[in-house]
């Protein structure tokens, strides 16, 4: 488990942008029903401490966030962190393998597209977030 200090500040930071984080199994499970309820589009950030995560995952999400057409919900789920509710949406994701950061596009009950850590690892905020917004204009 990371401490306190390390992960808050990250916790601030995802919030800040506009994602709700997901702590529980049960709230993965209430957002995905709800998604599959409404046809809704979300993206799902899984969230780490490690280095690509800061340097390029949040801040991509944060500027595909500035796009004209978007998700109808932004989460975050806390890898290594909230590990229940990671696991959660990890069954969700499956069949691709735990990968964190990464991304995932759903819409309605239907998973659109994932994006894996070696897709984001090494690339910058803007390239990241050129592929986000083309999913977005594609998606939503």
């Amino acid at each position: 488990m990371y401490p306190t200090y390390v992960v808050e500040p990250i916790r601030q930071e995802t919030v800040e942008i506009g994602l709700k984080e997901l702590r529980t199994p049960e709230e993965v499970d209430q957002v995905m029903n709800e998604l599959k309820a409404t046809g809704e589009t979300a993206l799902f950030l899984i969230n780490s401490v490690c280095g690509c995560s800061a340097a390029s995952a949040r801040p991509a999400v944060a500027l595909a966030m500035k796009h004209s057409r978007k998700p109808n919900r932004f989460y975050s789920i806390f890898a290594g962190v909230d590990k229940d509710a990671t696991a959660r949406l990890r069954q969700y994701l499956a069949p691709h393998p735990p990968s964190s950061p990464s991304m995932a596009l759903w819409k309605g009950s239907t998973l659109a597209y994932f994006i894996p850590r070696h897709e984001i690892e090494g690339h910058t905020p803007q390239s990241i977030s050129a592929v986000l917004t083309s999913l977005f204009d594609e998606y939503c």
